[in-house]
């Protein structure tokens, strides 16, 4: 399976309803209404404010209950949820929730010293002492001081230097104590939460709000991935090199076009090996999907990536996905240049082919810095002959190509209505973000640059 054959003849979009895709407005919007909604929530049980002990108090009151906003709008965010993977993308929901885990341990810290603070002043006592209290004397009180702990630990370990020093499945389980202590929380809330005590419709619509959004993580995490693994069958049907460190796996498996898995898209890969079923990791489609059969390309990089080169026909295969909106769905203007780094290429090689256009309107340059880190030379140069696009490499150190061969004066060179273009761009951090400053400086707006990391 090294020619193009059958597998790489040119595709069009299949005909048919298009997948729903959520913008980034139809989660920001509803977020920030439900914040309004809580703080609106505290307003109405606080009649009055008094004194530097109640005023400490009821900070703590806004903490804790933003808090537990923040908890479920997290959760939402990665239940993979597909029209907010294919509309807002994977990499940016990942990023939100980076970000918002970051302000709700803040909020879970603040709440937890606001609230002893305030209790403290207005019992005319110590902070220290107040704590014992809280701890020994308040329903769930406990509990919550666990969740809390949990919720600082997780964050520590999901910042990036400590991120840096362990593996990727280490990060991906200890995430998991996240759930644990949402549910810890949760009874801490009506037990001692002043809004929802005497509040009846209060706990009935953040239960409701709790429950929703625990049913979507079950389902699109959990029952949609199981029910697609004994509905689609898949195994490995072969593993092939397509360069040094680079292989391709074949997946074959039943009814696979019932995925919808558009080029550009990624599934999160599960192969049950020995070695290899507890780990899941994210692989783009390196050809469009056929009924039958999907492609990966991989470059080793570390333990489990190596390990796929050695996988044997037959292997079962769960897949989670697709995910991702590095896809046409977000392409604005008629002509597109698609710009690869390295492995980057995968998904750009499954655009390259099937992304609508006539002869001249699609560009493809493939930046490297040794020909044998190309991989795809022969696909990509019959999928331009046939679509009559074009196609450039870059290849050598920046020393042998005499500069930055990605530099806005290079790529208007290639290009010189480079501006009036939508780009893709795939490849390493460092490379992809240069790339993305270049093309900024040679007058591509950045709601026309598409870009989606790995990098979560």
């Amino acid at each position: 399976m090294t020619t193009l054959d059958e597998r790489a003849m040119v595709r069009r979009p299949p005909a048919g309803r298009q997948p729903v895709r959520a913008r980034p407005e139809h989660v920001l919007v509803p977020i920030g209404l439900g914040a309004a909604a809580v703080i609106g929530l505290w307003w109405h049980d606080t009649p009055a404010v008094s004194g530097f002990g109640d005023w400490l108090t009821n900070a703590g009151r806004i903490t804790g209950l933003l808090a537990g906003f923040a908890a479920v709008v997290l959760v939402a965010l990665m239940a993979r949820i597909p029209a907010l993977e294919r509309g807002v993308g994977t990499d940016r929901l990942a990023r939100w929730h980076a970000m918002g885990g970051r302000y709700m341990v803040w909020l879970v810290v603040a709440h937890a010293l606001l609230i002893t603070w305030g209790y403290a002043v207005t019992a005319h006592t110590d902070p220290v002492h107040q704590a014992k209290t809280l701890l020994l004397s308040y329903p769930d009180v406990l509990m919550a001081t666990v969740a809390a702990l949990l919720f600082v630990g997780v964050g520590i370990v999901s910042a990036r230097a400590a991120r840096r020093r362990m593996r990727y499945e280490t990060w991906y389980y200890l995430h998991f104590y996240t759930y644990l202590a949402i549910a810890l929380a949760f009874s801490h809330q009506f037990a001692t939460g002043a809004d929802f005590m005497d509040s009846l419709p209060a706990r009935v619509l953040w239960s409701a709000l709790y429950v929703f959004v625990g049913a979507l993580l079950v389902w699109f995490r959990f029952t949609v991935p199981v029910w697609r693994a004994f509905r689609h069958r898949m195994r490995v049907e072969g593993v092939y090199r397509e360069g040094p460190g680079v292989v391709s796996v074949w997946v074959r498996g039943r009814h696979l076009d019932e995925l919808r898995a558009e080029p550009g898209q990624f599934f999160r890969w599960r192969f049950l090996t020995r070695d290899l079923w507890w780990a899941s990791n994210p692989y783009s489609l390196s050809a469009p999907a056929r009924p039958d059969m999907l492609r990966v390309t991989v470059k080793t990089f570390g333990e489990h990536s190596g390990a796929l080169s050695r996988l044997r026909p037959g292997t079962r295969v769960f897949a989670e996905g697709p995910y991702g909106a590095f896809t046409a769905g977000r392409r604005r203007q008629r002509k597109v240049l698609l710009l690869a780094g390295g492995v980057g290429i995968t998904p750009v090689r499954a655009l390259f082919e099937t992304l609508p256009g006539s002869p001249g309107d699609l560009t493809l340059v493939y930046r490297a810095t040794d020909w044998s880190d190309v991989v795809f030379q022969e696909e990509l140069r019959q999928i331009a002959e046939a679509r009559g696009a074009a196609l450039h490499y870059l290849v050598g150190s920046r020393r042998d190509l005499g500069g930055d061969p990605l530099s806005p004066q290079v790529l208007t060179r290639i290009l010189p209505d480079l501006s009036a273009h939508d780009v893709y761009v795939c490849g390493p951090d460092g490379m992809a973000n240069a790339a993305k400053a270049a093309l900024h400086q040679a007058g591509v707006p950045r709601r026309r640059i598409h870009h989606e990391s790995f990098e979560f």
